[in-house]
């Protein structure tokens, strides 16, 4: 595992993006930037932390650990559901086959918890008890384990616009998604999320909730597509003082960047607005905990990539076109 020093020092070479004229136009989402071709895109996973759909600022290896760490559980579960994954020709590079993305986020959760406005723990302490078309009982604590995976969608942000919530019955009524290839998606989805406690379980993690993207196949068959299972788009608790923390009252221990949203919100900020800056102490905390997270769920060191970075992604993503 990387050391707070080592990660201090690696702040300064935090990848921003990198400009490939050579592939042509460029898109920017909120973590990565993409080159589309004729038959597949090539996605470039930068060090940029969003949370609250905002970008909050840089951590360093950031991007590597969601490139390497989607790549492996794609690997992991194919016997489920297909995945777009082609190639990866550098550490922060994906070669991924292009699909037409489903306009919903998949969101699966197993404990109810989280403080941004589209969690289930800030909606039920706001009082409301049916959420995402669900009905919840009276006298749920703070991240309770729910008796089972639940399915809560959201549409997705664009413009800096934030995820709003739908119920399952909204993706195929308002033909967000049409009934048959609906069904199909919420059985990946559980059957991904089963694999994935597993895993998590063997790891000594417990795997809270995650979010899922789908696309359509240009053969109209469906895939598993964008990250899986990293610490930006899956919540990971400590398994063993999971128990006695919360009857001390305490929150989990978290391999993930909850513990970031859950400083923003201890000092007053919880989505509404510009956030505050990712202080550089936070970042390298971060960095050090996707880090151990990558190490965990794997079972293998992990390699930091040369820095620089955006020289060394040119270099590798043209050696890979030759």
């Amino acid at each position: 595992m990387a050391d707070k020093e080592f990660l201090r020092k690696a702040l300064d070479g935090a990848l921003t993006g990198v400009d490939l004229p050579f592939l042509g136009e460029r898109s920017r989402g909120k973590v990565r930037d993409i080159y589309t071709r004729s038959d597949d895109l090539i996605i470039i996973t930068t060090d940029r932390l969003s949370a609250f759909d905002h970008i909050l600022g840089l951590v360093p290896f950031k991007g590597q650990v969601l490139n390497q760490l989607s790549a492996f559980w794609f690997k992991r579960s194919a016997d489920i559901v297909a995945n777009h994954l082609i190639d990866l020709p550098d550490p922060n590079v994906s070669v991924v086959e292009r699909c037409r993305p489903l306009p919903v986020e998949v969101v699966v959760r197993g404990y109810i918890s989280g403080v941004t406005q589209t969690a289930l723990w800030y909606q039920y302490e706001s009082g409301k008890r049916t959420i995402y078309g669900m009905d919840f009982p009276d006298g749920l604590e703070k991240n309770d384990r729910l008796p089972a995976p639940i399915i809560t969608p959201t549409t997705k942000a664009t413009h800096g616009g934030h995820d709003e919530r739908i119920t399952a019955e909204q993706v195929v009524t308002d033909g967000l998604v049409d009934a048959t290839l609906w069904s199909e998606v919420c059985a990946a989805a559980l059957a991904l999320f089963q694999r994935g406690q597993e895993i998590a379980n063997r790891a000594g993690l417990i795997l809270v909730d995650t979010k899922y993207e789908f696309g359509v196949a240009p053969d109209g068959s469906l895939r598993l597509i964008d990250e899986v299972h990293t610490p930006d788009s899956s919540r990971f608790w400590i398994a063993e003082s999971y128990a006695g923390r919360r009857e001390a009252g305490l929150e989990p221990e978290n391999f993930d960047k909850e513990f970031i949203r859950l400083y923003y919100a201890q000092h007053g900020y919880q989505g509404d607005g510009e956030p505050f800056a990712l202080p550089q102490t936070l970042a390298v905390d971060a960095a050090a905990r996707y880090i151990r997270t990558f190490e965990l769920l794997t079972g293998d060191s992990f390699a930091a990539g040369e820095l620089p970075a955006a020289p060394r992604i040119e270099r590798n993503v043209k050696h890979w076109m030759t």
